[in-house]
């Protein structure tokens, strides 16, 4: 059975094979490795499901037991100085640190400095959908006028009739629509209802230049823990991903991502992945895991395997969400397998719902390209799959020219093409 997509210009159904979130139901993740061999994973970063409003269900007890470790820590240092005090008398000698607290200055290079520079442009998206089923995702202040940048599946929920709303470090809470949202990409943009005018928009930074080995800090609210800093390296660039919401009538999003060992969990969705000087290189989106669990909540965890949409490519979808309401796809205008193989990205002998396999007059069929072909690179880039050739589509914009290295009959050959576009997720 042939597995096809639309032209690659618009998220076709997800690849074979593709598993849905774990138990709580709302999506379903893969990354591709060398050879386009997928594994198992969940949106992963996706959002944080509300917990149970009443009852004591395993959600609770967890919930009970985190509150005394807490209490207990903090019975165990008031006894700890009790003893110490009532030992005064023994002769030990104690030195005091010169700065402490709030007197320690944070450097602006030093972990601590990005998060205190970051932290207040971060909120914690709040998303119920009109059967008032939702969750929380985390989203960053992407200009003054306030737009918020995050990721689709975060606000999918509210889309049609539902509610958002936006909750700063500092408590102030604000109510949210949904200004556009790209499911191919997985990327969303919403805006704040009465805008604060002090708004500070995270600096972007220049995804194209992360190398493998640099520092990087996650912010989000994972399990729905908000305002919560974990830091990595860059483990691995232009990772081919493939998500879907795990819906009878999902599609897929797709793309080359950075992935990072900065710890990332449900609920980290849509936050800010920042480089060493507080610069945002992508948009925290995906998890590869291998078990469920976490807080009673019956999601996976982290396991060190995290993937973000490069800041280059989210920008650019994001200015034309807020531009136009609608996401403009680069397409090469041909369908292409889904199947996974080690191989290359083969255009189909036949299209979609009657449609040619190669669009008569498109940018595939000007740049001699025909069906049965395989694409096995796209300028420098190695395809080894058709996710992999769309996640590197994506990353481009209509109009521009890329070199398509492909087989026919046994040869190999290249061609120049012409991205063309696609408007809208429809």
């Amino acid at each position: 059975m042939t597995h096809s997509a639309p032209d690659a210009s618009w998220p076709p159904p997800p690849p074979p094979g593709t598993p849905s979130y774990g138990d709580g139901g709302h999506g379903g993740g893969q990354y591709g490795g060398s050879g386009g061999q997928y594994g198992g994973g969940g949106w992963g970063a996706s959002y944080q499901p509300p917990a149970p409003k009443a009852g004591r269900g395993r959600g609770g007890l967890v919930a009970a037991l985190l509150i005394a470790a807490l209490v207990a820590g903090g019975l165990g240092g008031g006894l700890g100085y009790t003893l110490a005090k009532n030992n005064d008398e023994s002769g030990s000698t104690t030195v005091s640190a010169s700065d402490t607290g709030g007197s320690v200055k944070r450097d602006a290079g030093t972990v601590a400095g990005v998060a205190a520079g970051a932290l207040p442009s971060t909120v914690t998206i709040q998303a119920e959908g009109s059967n008032g089923e939702g969750g929380t995702g985390t989203g960053f202040v992407f200009d003054k006028q306030g737009h918020i940048v995050t990721n689709n599946h975060v606000v999918a929920e509210a889309v049609d009739g539902g509610k958002l709303s936006a909750t700063f470090p500092d408590g102030k809470k604000y109510e949210a629509k949904v200004v556009g949202h790209a499911q191919g990409y997985d990327v969303a943009v919403i805006k704040l209802e009465s805008a604060p005018s002090d708004l500070k928009p995270l600096p972007l930074g220049n995804s194209d230049k992360v190398a493998v080995g640099d520092s990087t800090i996650a912010i989000g609210a994972p399990f729905g823990l908000s305002n919560t800093v974990t830091t990595g390296i860059i483990s691995a660039k232009n990772r081919p991903v493939a998500s879907s919401d795990g819906s009878g009538s999902s599609k897929a999003s797709y793309m080359s991502a950075l992935q990072t060992d900065a710890s990332i969990n449900p609920g980290n969705s849509g936050g800010p992945l920042l480089d060493a000087q507080g610069n945002v290189i992508g948009i925290n989106s995906a998890i590869q895991s291998t078990s469920n669990g976490g807080f009673g909540t019956g999601q996976a965890g982290s396991i060190g395997l995290g993937f973000a949409i490069p800041i280059n490519q989210a920008e650019f979808v994001a200015k034309q969400l807020i531009k136009t309401g609608k996401p403009v796809y680069a397409k090469i205008g041909a369908s292409v397998s889904l199947e996974e193989t080690a191989n290359g990205a083969k255009l189909t002998e036949q299209g979609v719902n009657g449609s040619e396999p190669v669009e008569p007059g498109g940018p595939a069929a000007d740049a001699g390209l025909k069906p049965g072909d395989v694409i096995t690179k796209l300028d420098d880039r190695v395809i080894d799959s058709g996710p992999t050739l769309i996640g590197e589509i994506w990353t481009h914009k209509p109009g521009d020219e890329v070199t398509v290295t492909y087989e026919r009959g046994g040869k190999e050959r290249t061609t120049q093409l012409t991205l063309g576009s696609k408007v809208g997720d429809d």
